[in-house]
């Protein structure tokens, strides 16, 4: 008998004995190889060559397993654990037949009568390559090893890894087709590549190809930037920023446990602390982290804790929500009604938290947060608040709409983001002081992860406390009067502007490569990037340009931007909608009591917690 290496490590049972034991047992198995769909083709070829199959049923069986149960689908599935390598037909025969008596006792005529009874396979082992398997069974599985689209097992159908030539896992050509889907139902995300302009907000160059040298971009004017009231260049907190990176460097260096925490930390948190009225607060490198982190230890942490979760939510929260791993009930898109039904089911003494936005960042809508604040509150729940498309925007000092409308002591977690209205990076949640300190010691979104640069806590602060002055309430009543004159302008030319309250004005498409190509050409034929949304951020049908104006949008960049996207509908065949009054051209003009966009020396922010 031919035994090997090679051989041995493909055997379920060989791998698992010792070359002693095999040395001892020649002649047994021996008798057993007959009947191994590994050892009967090396027995029959009788070549030293290693055996390049291997068994289907065998433990660690990758390839060949897959062509075999294609062609025998009513054969067992093998899978990776011990006891699967004993249900293959041939090696069960052996088995059981060893039991009852020794396998050289058996004759040959009680071989034929287990034969018609069924009890034996007949023939060999179809998956070994000896001359006792059919042509008809050998010509399916060579066919089958030349079948690109062979795939995995246990993958669901049209979404499977395909083989390689050789019978490995082609994943490249997996990621590939994941692409390509994405291009073939035009919601491929191609990034529009910007060097914004500092100097000249909302200004930027664009390259289609960004190895160009950088004053070679083209100039265009950007209309649905994040960063709401420019404070990304604000003089101020530029000068807060360099001056903090000539004295402190760019890094924290390390996490905040571990020499990473900041003089500038401390001080943001209570700056974020005091805007919301509430005992702490707590940074984190980007909002996603700090909706992620909080909701997913909170709600971990109560004890047979329900979410009840708004269906607009963004993917951060319900991220966290998922990692949790709480029971959630969704309730539906700011309806205070549908939340309260869902309240009622459970016992009012078990922990509970409802998650919902000020402003949704797609379609502008802003929750109903004083009716939700009540029905929670009825039903001992936590309220959770996402702030992050209204920090720095709305309210006297820029808390959001919780502050405008009074509200902010009815919410008791609040979440927010450096990185829009107040122009810098990073996100923060804010709540009681246990609370707080309870997140700060188990999220492991803030505990494993390096420590915000000290420069950008520092842009932040210097901008918190710009947009909370007289400053910021200035640039806030610009902004508004901005958002509502374009939106009017928008509205009276026939553009499909969707209903929303906020400062965010959606333009409605309804199709992706519509869409797409209307971003494109606004683009490509006007100079002006306006954004398009398409699935999965929005649900297929509700593609649209989303407009973000800003108190730097200057009257004449208005009108350019209105007489672009009517030059782009009629140039794409887009529909109209029909207006009763046309738009005034006062429409365009700011009162005269706004303040100007800001310039150097505006404010003087004392960087100190």
């Amino acid at each position: 008998m031919l035994l090997s290496s090679s051989t041995s490590s493909k055997c379920p049972f060989l791998s698992r004995v010792s070359n002693s034991f095999i040395a001892h047992s020649g002649p047994s198995l021996g008798l057993y190889s007959q009947r191994c769909p590994v050892m009967s083709r090396l027995l029959h070829t009788a070549t030293k060559a290693p055996v390049s199959g291997k068994c289907p049923f065998a433990a660690r069986s990758i390839n060949a397993e897959r062509l075999y149960l294609s062609v025998h689908s009513s054969l067992p599935r093998a899978n990776t654990s011990a006891s699967a390598a004993l249900s293959c037909p041939y090696k069960a025969f052996s088995r059981s037949f060893s039991t009852s008596a020794p396998l050289a006792a058996k004759t040959s005529s009680e071989k034929n009568a287990n034969f018609k009874e069924g009890i034996i396979p007949q023939g060999n082992c179809p998956f070994s390559w000896s001359d006792m398997i059919s042509a008809t069974i050998k010509d399916k599985f060579q066919k089958l090893t030349k079948t690109p689209q062979l795939v995995a097992k246990d993958t669901k159908e049209g979404n499977a890894v395909p083989l390689t030539a050789d019978g490995g896992l082609d994943y490249e050509s997996f990621f590939q087709q994941k692409v390509q889907d994405k291009i073939d139902d035009s919601t491929y995300r191609n990034f529009r590549v910007l060097a914004r302009n500092a100097g000249h907000f909302p200004t930027a160059k664009h390259f289609n190809d960004p190895s160009i040298p950088i004053e070679e971009g083209r100039d265009i004017t950007v209309w649905c930037s994040n960063d709401y009231m420019g404070m990304s260049k604000h003089p101020d907190v530029l000068k807060a920023t360099i001056d903090t990176i000539s004295q402190h460097g760019i890094g924290a260096g390390g996490t905040r446990n571990i020499s990473g925490t900041s003089y500038y930390h401390c001080a943001l948190e209570k700056e974020v602390a005091s805007l919301h009225r509430k005992d702490a607060g707590l940074i984190f490198s980007s909002c996603y982290v700090a909706n992620d982190a909080c909701l997913s230890t909170l709600c971990s942490m109560l004890p047979d804790c329900v979410i009840f979760s708004d269906a607009g939510n963004h993917a951060s929260m319900i991220a966290g929500i998922r990692h949790s791993g709480a029971k959630k009930e969704i309730f539906r898109h700011n309806d205070p009604a549908h939340l309260e039904q869902l309240l009622q089911k459970y016992d009012p003494h078990r922990p509970k938290l409802v998650a919902f936005e000020s402003v949704y960042s797609m379609s502008g809508n802003i929750g109903p947060i004083k009716e939700i604040c009540q029905v929670a509150k009825k039903y001992n729940a936590i309220t959770f608040i996402d702030e992050v498309h209204a920090v720095g925007l709305y309210g006297d000092q820029g808390a959001g709409v919780a502050e405008r409308d009074g509200l902010l002591d009815q919410c008791d977690i609040v979440s927010g983001t450096l990185g829009k209205a107040f122009g810098a990076a990073g996100g923060y949640i804010a709540g009681s002081k246990y609370l707080i300190d309870m997140i700060r010691s188990y999220a492991s979104g803030f505990i494993f992860t390096t420590a915000m640069p000290p420069m950008q806590a520092v842009a932040a602060l210097t901008s918190i406390r710009i947009l909370r002055g007289e400053e910021g309430k200035g640039l806030r009543r610009r902004h508004q009067a901005v958002v509502k004159q374009l939106r009017a302008a928008l509205t009276g030319s026939g553009l499909p502007v969707l209903p929303s309250p906020s400062h965010i004005i959606p333009l409605h498409v309804g199709n992706a490569e519509l869409c797409t190509k209307a971003s494109r050409l606004m683009m490509e034929k006007h100079g002006i990037y306006v954004q398009d949304i398409n699935y999965p951020t929005v649900a297929r049908g509700e593609e649209k340009l989303r407009i973000a104006p800003t108190p730097h949008h200057t009257d004449a960049m208005k009108m350019v931007f209105v007489d672009a996207l009517l030059d782009t509908w009629a140039e794409l065949g887009l529909p109209l909608v029909e207006r009763p009054v046309a738009p005034q051209p006062a429409c365009f003009k700011l009162s005269l009591d706004l303040p100007p966009s800001f310039a150097p020396g505006a404010a003087a922010i004392a960087v100190q917690a």
